[in-house]
């Protein structure tokens, strides 16, 4: 008997390359509305995320390389407009403040 197969053979090759490009740049991409404006938003994996530090808009602290995290941009935007949030403060975004306190030492980059 031979085994399985899990995928079918000819298939979509639309969808086939659409996933592909979902693995190859770390997650899944959605849309989201927030503040009267629609987002793109999308989940990196840690594996995805290697190589910078970006500081999250959220807390306005460092996501080290290797973090999954969330890029999020509005939809007309640029590539300029993308922002790197860490997962908690993405989901919290709307319960946070405009302004950041920040401690007495911490970096002001």
């Amino acid at each position: 008997m031979s085994p399985r197969r899990n995928r079918p053979r000819g298939g979509d090759k639309a969808a086939a390359h659409a996933e592909e490009r979902a693995d190859r740049y770390g997650g899944f991409g959605r849309s989201e509305s927030w503040r009267g404006e629609d987002w793109s938003v999308r989940h990196v994996a840690g594996a995805g995320a290697t190589g910078k530090t970006y500081r999250c808009p959220g807390c306005d602290q460092e996501i080290p390389s290797g973090v999954p995290h969330v890029v999020a941009w509005p939809e007309h935007g640029g590539v300029d407009d993308r922002r790197h949030w860490h997962r908690a403060c993405w989901n919290a975004r709307d319960r946070r403040t405009t302004a950041v306190q920040r401690s007495r030492n911490a970096p002001r980059y």
